[in-house]
Protein backbone atom coordinates (compact mmCIF):
# COMPACT_ATOMS: atom_id res chain seq x y z
CA UNK A 1 0.00 0.00 0.00
CA UNK A 2 1.38 3.61 -0.84
CA UNK A 3 0.40 6.74 1.35
CA UNK A 4 -1.99 8.79 2.68
CA UNK A 5 -2.39 12.55 1.30
CA UNK A 6 -4.93 15.21 1.61
CA UNK A 7 -7.13 15.70 -1.55
CA UNK A 8 -7.64 18.31 -4.38
CA UNK A 9 -10.46 19.25 -6.73
CA UNK A 10 -8.16 17.79 -9.18
CA UNK A 11 -8.67 14.63 -7.78
CA UNK A 12 -12.61 14.64 -8.20
CA UNK A 13 -13.11 12.70 -11.51
CA UNK A 14 -10.61 9.53 -9.87
CA UNK A 15 -13.08 9.84 -6.77
CA UNK A 16 -15.77 9.74 -8.48
CA UNK A 17 -14.93 6.79 -10.42
CA UNK A 18 -13.74 5.37 -7.30
CA UNK A 19 -17.60 6.27 -5.60
CA UNK A 20 -19.24 4.70 -8.45
CA UNK A 21 -17.09 1.60 -7.96
CA UNK A 22 -18.18 1.16 -4.31
CA UNK A 23 -22.19 1.76 -5.34
CA UNK A 24 -22.12 -0.41 -8.14
CA UNK A 25 -20.64 -3.16 -5.32
CA UNK A 26 -22.67 -2.03 -3.06
CA UNK A 27 -26.58 -1.49 -4.63
CA UNK A 28 -26.03 -2.25 -8.29
CA UNK A 29 -26.03 0.70 -9.98
CA UNK A 30 -23.84 4.25 -9.41
CA UNK A 31 -25.59 6.47 -7.05
CA UNK A 32 -22.97 9.66 -6.79
CA UNK A 33 -22.63 12.68 -8.71
CA UNK A 34 -19.75 15.50 -9.67
CA UNK A 35 -21.61 17.79 -8.05
CA UNK A 36 -21.72 15.62 -4.62
CA UNK A 37 -18.03 14.49 -4.88
CA UNK A 38 -17.48 18.72 -4.97
CA UNK A 39 -19.92 19.74 -2.25
CA UNK A 40 -18.07 16.73 0.06
CA UNK A 41 -14.88 18.54 -0.13
CA UNK A 42 -15.82 21.75 -0.21
CA UNK A 43 -19.27 21.69 2.22
CA UNK A 44 -19.74 24.21 4.84
CA UNK A 45 -17.19 23.61 7.82
CA UNK A 46 -15.50 20.89 5.11
CA UNK A 47 -11.73 21.80 4.64
CA UNK A 48 -10.10 19.91 2.10
CA UNK A 49 -6.41 20.45 3.83
CA UNK A 50 -7.77 19.58 7.42
CA UNK A 51 -10.68 17.75 7.65
CA UNK A 52 -9.77 15.01 3.96
CA UNK A 53 -7.82 12.22 3.53
CA UNK A 54 -6.97 9.95 0.57
CA UNK A 55 -5.18 7.01 0.16
CA UNK A 56 -3.47 5.52 -2.54
CA UNK A 57 -1.58 2.59 -3.65
CA UNK A 58 1.92 1.79 -4.22
CA UNK A 59 1.52 3.06 -8.22
CA UNK A 60 -0.16 6.47 -6.79
CA UNK A 61 -3.42 5.77 -7.63
CA UNK A 62 -6.50 6.94 -5.36
CA UNK A 63 -7.85 3.71 -3.55
CA UNK A 64 -9.43 5.29 -0.43
CA UNK A 65 -11.14 8.33 0.89
CA UNK A 66 -12.26 9.80 4.04
CA UNK A 67 -13.99 12.98 4.69
CA UNK A 68 -16.82 14.75 7.41
CA UNK A 69 -19.83 16.58 7.04
CA UNK A 70 -21.37 18.71 9.40
CA UNK A 71 -22.75 21.47 8.22
CA UNK A 72 -24.49 23.36 10.59
CA UNK A 73 -21.49 22.81 13.57
CA UNK A 74 -24.36 20.34 15.50
CA UNK A 75 -23.63 17.90 17.64
CA UNK A 76 -22.35 15.06 15.06
CA UNK A 77 -20.35 14.41 12.64
CA UNK A 78 -21.02 12.25 9.61
CA UNK A 79 -18.04 10.32 8.59
CA UNK A 80 -17.43 8.95 5.34
CA UNK A 81 -14.72 6.48 3.87
CA UNK A 82 -15.00 4.83 0.63
CA UNK A 83 -12.54 2.60 -1.17
CA UNK A 84 -11.60 0.45 -4.26
CA UNK A 85 -13.55 -2.78 -3.89
CA UNK A 86 -11.10 -5.47 -4.30
CA UNK A 87 -8.13 -2.74 -3.56
CA UNK A 88 -8.84 -0.74 -0.82
CA UNK A 89 -9.71 -2.53 2.07
CA UNK A 90 -6.89 -2.15 3.57
CA UNK A 91 -7.33 1.40 3.95
CA UNK A 92 -10.60 1.61 5.76
CA UNK A 93 -9.03 1.24 9.13
CA UNK A 94 -6.35 4.12 8.82
CA UNK A 95 -8.90 6.43 7.14
CA UNK A 96 -11.46 5.91 9.96
CA UNK A 97 -8.13 6.59 12.57
CA UNK A 98 -7.40 9.75 11.48
CA UNK A 99 -11.44 10.72 11.23
CA UNK A 100 -11.80 10.02 14.41
CA UNK A 101 -8.66 11.90 15.80
CA UNK A 102 -10.03 15.07 13.90
CA UNK A 103 -13.54 14.57 14.73
CA UNK A 104 -12.50 14.96 18.84
CA UNK A 105 -10.94 18.26 17.43
CA UNK A 106 -13.58 19.56 15.67
CA UNK A 107 -16.33 19.09 18.13
CA UNK A 108 -14.21 21.24 20.44
CA UNK A 109 -13.79 23.90 17.73
CA UNK A 110 -17.74 23.35 17.50
CA UNK A 111 -18.19 23.83 20.45
CA UNK A 112 -19.40 20.38 22.31
CA UNK A 113 -17.43 18.59 24.89
CA UNK A 114 -19.62 15.44 23.92
CA UNK A 115 -19.65 14.56 20.57
CA UNK A 116 -21.30 12.16 18.53
CA UNK A 117 -19.99 10.35 15.08
CA UNK A 118 -22.38 8.74 12.62
CA UNK A 119 -21.77 6.71 9.36
CA UNK A 120 -24.04 4.49 7.31
CA UNK A 121 -23.32 1.19 5.87
CA UNK A 122 -25.55 -0.61 3.47
CA UNK A 123 -25.54 -4.07 5.00
CA UNK A 124 -23.32 -5.99 1.97
CA UNK A 125 -20.66 -3.34 2.99
CA UNK A 126 -18.77 -6.30 5.31
CA UNK A 127 -15.36 -4.45 5.95
CA UNK A 128 -16.86 -1.62 6.77
CA UNK A 129 -19.24 -2.28 9.19
CA UNK A 130 -16.41 -4.61 11.14
CA UNK A 131 -14.50 -1.18 10.95
CA UNK A 132 -16.91 0.78 12.57
CA UNK A 133 -17.74 -2.06 15.27
CA UNK A 134 -14.34 -2.45 16.07
CA UNK A 135 -13.85 1.52 16.34
CA UNK A 136 -16.97 1.24 19.23
CA UNK A 137 -19.63 2.31 16.94
CA UNK A 138 -23.21 0.34 17.06
CA UNK A 139 -26.40 0.25 15.24
CA UNK A 140 -28.62 3.25 15.75
CA UNK A 141 -31.55 3.18 12.87
CA UNK A 142 -32.21 2.92 9.07
CA UNK A 143 -31.96 5.47 6.27
CA UNK A 144 -33.85 3.99 2.76
CA UNK A 145 -33.65 5.26 -0.71
CA UNK A 146 -37.08 5.50 -2.07
CA UNK A 147 -37.85 5.35 -5.84
CA UNK A 148 -40.91 5.28 -7.94
CA UNK A 149 -41.07 4.62 -12.05
CA UNK A 150 -42.30 7.98 -14.11
CA UNK A 151 -42.93 5.99 -17.46
CA UNK A 152 -46.40 6.73 -18.40
CA UNK A 153 -47.10 9.29 -15.51
CA UNK A 154 -49.49 12.21 -15.64
CA UNK A 155 -47.99 15.22 -16.66
CA UNK A 156 -50.68 17.33 -14.74
CA UNK A 157 -50.99 16.69 -10.83
CA UNK A 158 -54.32 16.20 -9.07
CA UNK A 159 -56.17 18.58 -7.68
CA UNK A 160 -54.87 19.06 -4.09
CA UNK A 161 -57.60 18.92 -0.96
CA UNK A 162 -59.52 22.33 -0.56
CA UNK A 163 -58.02 24.80 0.79
CA UNK A 164 -54.66 23.77 -0.81
CA UNK A 165 -52.56 25.31 -3.39
CA UNK A 166 -49.23 24.55 -4.79
CA UNK A 167 -47.36 26.87 -7.19
CA UNK A 168 -43.64 27.11 -7.76
CA UNK A 169 -40.95 28.98 -5.73
CA UNK A 170 -40.08 33.20 -7.06
CA UNK A 171 -35.96 32.60 -7.13
CA UNK A 172 -36.22 36.42 -7.75
CA UNK A 173 -37.81 37.39 -4.42
CA UNK A 174 -35.04 37.32 -1.81
CA UNK A 175 -37.60 37.34 0.99
CA UNK A 176 -39.72 34.18 -0.37
CA UNK A 177 -35.96 32.42 -0.70
CA UNK A 178 -35.62 33.34 3.08
CA UNK A 179 -38.84 32.05 3.78
CA UNK A 180 -38.80 28.41 1.83
CA UNK A 181 -35.06 28.21 3.85
CA UNK A 182 -36.45 28.68 7.09
CA UNK A 183 -39.41 26.33 6.58
CA UNK A 184 -37.16 23.60 5.72
CA UNK A 185 -34.90 24.51 8.92
CA UNK A 186 -37.92 24.69 11.27
CA UNK A 187 -39.35 21.19 9.38
CA UNK A 188 -37.05 19.60 10.28
CA UNK A 189 -35.28 20.59 13.50
CA UNK A 190 -36.72 17.82 15.47
CA UNK A 191 -34.80 15.26 12.85
CA UNK A 192 -31.05 14.77 12.01
CA UNK A 193 -31.45 17.25 9.21
CA UNK A 194 -28.52 19.46 9.30
CA UNK A 195 -30.00 23.01 8.55
CA UNK A 196 -27.65 25.80 8.10
CA UNK A 197 -28.22 29.85 7.78
CA UNK A 198 -29.72 31.40 4.46
CA UNK A 199 -26.09 32.68 3.39
CA UNK A 200 -24.56 28.95 3.90
CA UNK A 201 -27.75 27.69 1.80
CA UNK A 202 -27.44 30.10 -0.77
CA UNK A 203 -24.10 29.62 -1.83
CA UNK A 204 -23.99 26.28 -1.57
CA UNK A 205 -26.84 26.37 -4.29
CA UNK A 206 -25.62 29.25 -6.28
CA UNK A 207 -22.22 26.68 -6.86
CA UNK A 208 -24.51 23.64 -8.27
CA UNK A 209 -23.91 23.26 -11.58
CA UNK A 210 -27.43 23.74 -12.37
CA UNK A 211 -30.55 24.69 -10.54
CA UNK A 212 -33.74 24.09 -11.73
CA UNK A 213 -36.15 26.88 -9.88
CA UNK A 214 -39.36 25.69 -11.51
CA UNK A 215 -39.44 22.21 -9.27
CA UNK A 216 -39.19 24.13 -6.10
CA UNK A 217 -42.64 23.98 -4.92
CA UNK A 218 -44.65 25.88 -1.93
CA UNK A 219 -47.76 24.78 -0.37
CA UNK A 220 -50.54 27.11 1.08
CA UNK A 221 -53.49 26.58 3.11
CA UNK A 222 -56.25 28.86 3.56
CA UNK A 223 -53.12 31.62 2.08
CA UNK A 224 -50.95 30.82 4.53
CA UNK A 225 -47.75 29.57 3.44
CA UNK A 226 -47.65 25.70 5.30
CA UNK A 227 -45.03 23.92 3.18
CA UNK A 228 -42.48 23.53 0.54
CA UNK A 229 -40.61 21.20 -1.30
CA UNK A 230 -37.08 21.47 -2.81
CA UNK A 231 -35.56 19.11 -5.79
CA UNK A 232 -32.11 18.89 -6.85
CA UNK A 233 -30.41 18.85 -10.66
CA UNK A 234 -28.19 16.20 -9.17
CA UNK A 235 -29.66 13.44 -10.73
CA UNK A 236 -30.99 14.65 -14.28
CA UNK A 237 -28.39 12.74 -16.33
CA UNK A 238 -29.42 9.66 -14.95
CA UNK A 239 -33.43 10.62 -16.00
CA UNK A 240 -34.44 10.81 -12.09
CA UNK A 241 -35.93 13.51 -10.30
CA UNK A 242 -34.72 14.03 -7.09
CA UNK A 243 -36.76 15.38 -3.92
CA UNK A 244 -33.86 17.04 -1.66
CA UNK A 245 -36.25 18.18 0.75
CA UNK A 246 -39.59 18.01 1.45
CA UNK A 247 -40.76 19.98 4.65
CA UNK A 248 -44.28 20.93 5.96
CA UNK A 249 -45.38 22.89 9.04
CA UNK A 250 -46.34 21.56 12.11
CA UNK A 251 -49.11 23.02 12.05
CA UNK A 252 -50.40 21.91 8.58
CA UNK A 253 -49.33 18.51 8.89
CA UNK A 254 -51.98 15.46 7.83
CA UNK A 255 -54.17 17.57 5.81
CA UNK A 256 -52.41 16.34 2.49
CA UNK A 257 -50.28 18.72 2.03
CA UNK A 258 -46.85 16.87 1.50
CA UNK A 259 -48.90 14.51 -0.52
CA UNK A 260 -50.15 17.73 -2.99
CA UNK A 261 -46.21 18.72 -2.96
CA UNK A 262 -45.51 15.45 -3.82
CA UNK A 263 -47.61 14.81 -6.91
CA UNK A 264 -47.15 18.33 -8.35
CA UNK A 265 -43.41 17.76 -8.44
CA UNK A 266 -44.03 14.01 -10.15
CA UNK A 267 -46.07 15.45 -12.44
CA UNK A 268 -42.93 18.33 -13.34
CA UNK A 269 -40.76 15.39 -13.42
CA UNK A 270 -42.60 13.46 -15.89
CA UNK A 271 -43.19 16.48 -17.87
CA UNK A 272 -39.80 16.81 -18.64
CA UNK A 273 -38.93 13.26 -19.47
CA UNK A 274 -37.73 11.68 -16.13
CA UNK A 275 -38.11 8.13 -15.90
CA UNK A 276 -38.33 7.57 -12.14
CA UNK A 277 -37.79 9.86 -8.97
CA UNK A 278 -36.10 9.57 -5.81
CA UNK A 279 -35.86 10.84 -2.21
CA UNK A 280 -34.00 9.96 0.66
CA UNK A 281 -35.92 9.30 4.11
CA UNK A 282 -34.73 8.44 7.82
CA UNK A 283 -37.07 5.19 8.86
CA UNK A 284 -36.88 6.71 12.20
CA UNK A 285 -38.25 10.42 11.64
CA UNK A 286 -40.96 11.29 14.11
CA UNK A 287 -43.32 12.67 11.10
CA UNK A 288 -43.76 8.91 9.94
CA UNK A 289 -42.74 10.84 6.66
CA UNK A 290 -42.31 6.79 4.80
CA UNK A 291 -45.65 6.09 5.25
CA UNK A 292 -46.32 9.18 3.09
CA UNK A 293 -43.61 7.88 0.27
CA UNK A 294 -45.37 4.31 0.32
CA UNK A 295 -48.71 5.90 0.12
CA UNK A 296 -47.95 7.61 -3.21
CA UNK A 297 -46.49 4.87 -4.85
CA UNK A 298 -42.68 5.11 -3.57
CA UNK A 299 -40.91 2.03 -2.29
CA UNK A 300 -37.65 1.25 -0.87
CA UNK A 301 -34.76 0.55 -3.26
CA UNK A 302 -32.24 -0.07 -0.80
CA UNK A 303 -31.45 0.43 2.88
CA UNK A 304 -28.61 2.14 4.90
CA UNK A 305 -27.79 0.97 8.50
CA UNK A 306 -26.59 4.12 10.49
CA UNK A 307 -24.11 3.32 13.39
CA UNK A 308 -23.12 5.53 16.38
CA UNK A 309 -20.38 6.48 18.66
CA UNK A 310 -20.16 9.06 21.03
CA UNK A 311 -16.36 10.86 22.12
CA UNK A 312 -15.13 13.07 24.37
CA UNK A 313 -13.60 16.30 22.62
CA UNK A 314 -10.48 17.42 23.19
Amino acid sequence: MGNIRRPTLDDSAELLAMVHACDIAAVGEPDFTPDEVRDALTGPNTDMTRDCWVALDTDGAIVGWAFPHNTNRGDHDFVEVFVWPGRGEATIRPLLELLLVRAAERGAEFGHRNYKLRAGAIPTEKPWIEALTEAGFTFLKQHARMTMALTGHPHTAPEPPAGITIRAIDPDDETELRRFQATIAEAFEDTDHHATDFETWQARIAGESSVSYDEWFVAFVDGEWAGVLQSSDNSIADGQGWVRALAVLRAYRKRGVGEALLRRAFATYAGKGRTEVGLGVDMANPTSAVRLYLAVGMHPKYEADIYEREIVTA
